[in-house]
């Protein structure tokens, strides 16, 4: 009878540690005196495969397509529904080769460019300046423009600077009302150049700060009236030296932002296919992922050396995933699938940006529409929206709200003796009172029961939304559109100031409390 009751307190234990470690528990504080800046839900347009030939825009003469000066108006619809704050164009690679002056003025007398980075297709040019810029007025999106440092010169910088925000008369804004537009479009962001260290002129960090005082000194007068945020090419990935650099020798007073790119990426050799991964591959990836947070850490100390107030906004104007293109695409086009792996980098990297919003200010996906993690993507007259994009419009609570502060005990999930953290939160309060929390699971296999202590904001009521599915590999296609698409979440319930949610395995969850 003794070994008995032993063996049955053995069990009893063995079961009560079992539950009490698939318990993750979160603490949400009341205040933290950040907000959560809405330019970090920004998107990417480059001259790049079927993104804006094709994608975006389909030409004022087509007869097949609803558009709007050349632009679908479905597109404008979708993405005015996700609320986009900001769209980043023409590059990317192609922007240190675009020349902005070829694509202005009547279509018929512009010259044509080849795009060498990208497929080496021939572009007409029919798509430029007043097309993006009247485009982002129709999403209600602020332009960022990125100049050409790499092929381009200061003096080319400035014209557009001048054609597209100056008032007065000039030689530049006399030519934009002889093109048709009177009022400027008073762009406010501007990138100059993109990966200079790689294809944007393979630069040092030492010479690429002094092009950039070069280039930002001709941009605007001696006090910045004009109140452009000059935006600088930044680090790849983990080179901190090249943060350092452009910190220590780029004046703050110059310097808006500061960019990084990094794509969650299994092998740059080996990227494996957006569709057809296994368990491994989809683990590596989210590692990938999961080292923004590493990454958006380490560089935002460095800036802190030297910007203690803060001042310059860390742009992470480059992230999303990246795989092999469709089986039968052009190899130069980067068009990809859009699976459940997807929807959990993005859930997982905005909830990174959301938590770091005290230096991460902005962000652009890569890329909008039929290129790497799209949003959207079309063929002919269909359109789609991809997980990332149901994702990113759940997200949109969060754009100018107060930032939470979580802390988060996790579980693992784990595989072939690897460890990552299963559970990914952020949460805030929007003007209105209401609190919201995203929540994601990356594990595989196993649902996560969270405890949410929410002691120190009085709420009562709770409602969600989930996006999951039956499997990981599953995608929105053409046949099957909506097969990955926002549902009603009802696993989660309030007792006792304390939040209780049961996590399904890989999916993304955003609740409202009130």
């Amino acid at each position: 009878m003794k070994r008995l009751r032993l063996s049955l307190l053995a069990v009893s234990l063995f079961t009560y540690s079992f539950l009490f470690a698939q318990q993750t528990t979160v603490v949400i504080n009341s205040t933290s005196g950040t907000t959560i800046n809405k330019n970090i839900y920004g998107h990417f347009a480059e001259h790049l495969g079927r993104c804006i030939y094709g994608g975006f825009y389909v030409g004022d003469t087509s007869k097949t397509i609803p558009n709007t000066d050349g632009v679908r108006n479905d597109i404008i619809d979708a993405l005015k529904k996700l609320k986009i704050p900001n769209l980043r164009w023409p590059g990317g690679c192609f922007a240190d080769t675009y020349h902005w002056k070829d694509g202005v003025g009547p279509k018929d007398k512009r010259p044509t460019i080849v795009n060498k980075w990208w497929g080496g297709v021939t572009e007409d040019n029919s798509f430029g300046t007043h097309n993006f810029l009247n485009m982002c007025e129709l999403l209600g999106a602020e332009p960022y423009l990125t100049g050409n440092v790499g092929s381009g010169s200061p003096q080319e910088m400035a014209d557009w600077v001048q054609y597209v925000n100056f008032e007065g008369k000039s030689p530049m804004s006399d030519w934009r009302k002889q093109n048709g537009r009177e009022q400027p479009w008073k762009v406010k962001f501007w990138g100059i150049g993109n990966e200079a260290w790689g294809c944007g002129g393979n630069m040092r960090p030492e010479y690429y700060a002094d092009e950039f005082r070069r280039f930002a000194t001709f941009m605007t007068d001696w006090g910045n009236t004009g109140g452009l945020m000059r935006i600088a090419s930044g680090a790849s990935d983990a080179d901190y030296n090249w943060t350092e650099t452009l910190m220590k020798n780029i004046p703050v007073d110059m310097l808006g932002g500061l960019g990084v790119h990094h794509y969650s990426i299994i092998d740059w050799g080996h990227k494996s296919s957006a569709t057809d991964f296994t368990e491994d591959q989809y683990f590596a990836t989210m590692k990938s992922a999961l080292q923004m947070d590493e990454l958006v850490t380490k560089h935002a100390a460095i800036m802190d050396k030297y910007d203690p107030k803060k001042k310059v906004a860390m742009i992470v104007d480059e992230w999303g995933g990246w795989y092999d293109v469709e089986p039968g695409t052009n190899p130069g086009f980067l068009y990809q699938q859009n699976t459940m792996r997807d929807a959990m980098i993005a859930g997982v990297t905005l909830n990174i940006f959301n938590n770091h919003a005290d230096r991460v200010r902005m962000a652009n996906l890569a890329q909008c529409i039929n290129v790497l993690q799209a949003v959207i993507l079309t063929d002919k007259e269909k359109m789609i929206l991809t997980p990332t994009y149901h994702v990113m419009e759940m997200y949109n609570v969060h754009q100018d709200a107060a930032l939470l502060p979580v802390t988060v005990k996790t579980n693992d999930y784990s595989l072939n003796n690897q460890k990552l953290p299963a559970v990914s939160v952020s949460a805030s309060k929007d003007k209105s009172g209401l609190v919201h929390i995203s929540l994601v699971n990356i594990d595989a296999h196993k649902a996560q029961n969270i405890n949410v202590d929410i002691s120190s904001l009085k709420l009562s009521n709770v409602t969600g939304r989930i996006l999951t599915s039956s499997k990981l590999q599953n995608y929105n296609s053409f046949d099957e559109p909506d097969k990955i698409k926002p549902a009603v979440f009802n696993d989660a319930s309030i007792k006792a100031n304390t939040l209780n949610v049961k996590l399904p395995p890989f999916s993304v969850v955003v609740l409202e409390l009130k």
